[in-house]
């Protein structure tokens, strides 16, 4: 069936009037991490109170370089009432000595949503927008893994303190742009990868420390410049829990080991990498090496989904 952008979101708007009233405005808070399935979600809402809501952009330490003054600026430029709230020191606490991936998506899970029920109760708010989407519950549900965002269909909605609104839940991504096109936001929320909930922790294997998400901002940074032009659903680095020989201004040295995974998909149920030429890997791996030297090896992975997941963790 054909999805249609224009009667979806009048339909949406017309539901979220039925359990919202405008002068409740200030009783709603928006997770939101810049990505478009959360911005869609607390514009859709704020659309249909016809007032501006608060969003919240967590600051937990796993995101990519400069990320929270960008999605600052850019959710105020939208009409959200946006601020940024510090929880590095929550988060990466509770993933402190966490290696299994289950483990650390679940730990994530409770550090965020514990940060975000002290907010709501601060704020004297009832109701926490998110952008959780088809694709989250069907992995989280099927046993594939555990997305973070997933909370009624799990029986633990109740456990943080508020309500959960979810206008965006029966569709997947492609739906979802089509619906930020049909809301007027801008490209570079339209056409945004998708960006993992539990962020950088996921693309360490093994345990997550800050001397690895550092590392591994600047390896991002790397991977993005070169493959901005590369038609791809995601495309990132990952950092491997082992290490290799290497060889630095004639002296041998024990590096970390960073895997590339460069993918299309539709809906990220499925995915197929893509096939980068080797001139291109070559000159990503070379800038990788040369401009952080803690890395000693660089690998693409050639996988698709299924067998693999998109992401390592």
């Amino acid at each position: 069936m054909r999805f249609d952008a224009k009667e979806y979101l009048e339909s949406k708007l017309s539901d979220i009037r039925k359990v919202l009233r405008p002068e409740e405005s200030d009783k709603v808070l928006a997770a939101c991490s810049g990505g478009v399935d959360s911005t869609v979600s607390a514009v859709l809402v704020a659309r249909a109170l016809g007032r501006p809501i608060r969003a919240v952009y967590i600051d937990d330490g796993l995101r990519r370089k400069g990320e929270p003054e960008r999605v600052l600026s850019v959710l105020n430029e939208l009409g959200l009432s946006a601020f940024i709230y510090d929880a590095k020191k929550d988060v990466l606490e509770a993933l402190k000595g966490k290696i299994d991936a289950e483990e650390k998506r679940k730990a994530f899970r409770d550090a965020f949503y514990t940060v975000l029920g002290r907010i709501i109760r601060e704020m004297g708010a009832e109701y926490l927008v998110q952008g959780t989407i088809a694709a989250d519950i069907v992995e989280t549900v099927g046993g594939i893994k555990t997305q973070h965002n997933v909370l009624e269909e799990l029986g633990i909605a109740d456990k943080y303190g508020f309500k959960l609104i979810e206008p965006i839940k029966d569709l997947y991504k492609p739906q979802v742009r089509m619906l930020a096109r049909e809301l007027g936001l801008p490209a570079e929320i339209c056409d945004r990868k998708p960006f993992p909930g539990p962020g950088l922790a996921i693309r360490i294997v093994g345990e997550v420390t800050w001397e690895k998400l550092e590392l591994l901002r600047r390896v991002t940074e790397i991977v993005e410049e070169e493959t901005s032009d590369i038609e791809s659903f995601q495309s990132f680095a990952v950092l491997l829990d082992m290490k290799a020989t290497g060889i630095r201004d004639g002296k041998r040295v024990y590096g970390y080991i960073v895997a590339l995974r460069i993918v299309s998909s539709e809906d990220a149920m499925r995915a197929k990498f893509v096939e980068v030429p080797h001139g291109r890997l070559r000159r990503i791996s070379t800038r990788i090496v040369s401009e952080v030297p803690e890395v000693s090896r660089v690998l693409y992975d050639i996988t698709d989904k299924p067998p693999a997941t998109i992401e390592f963790e």
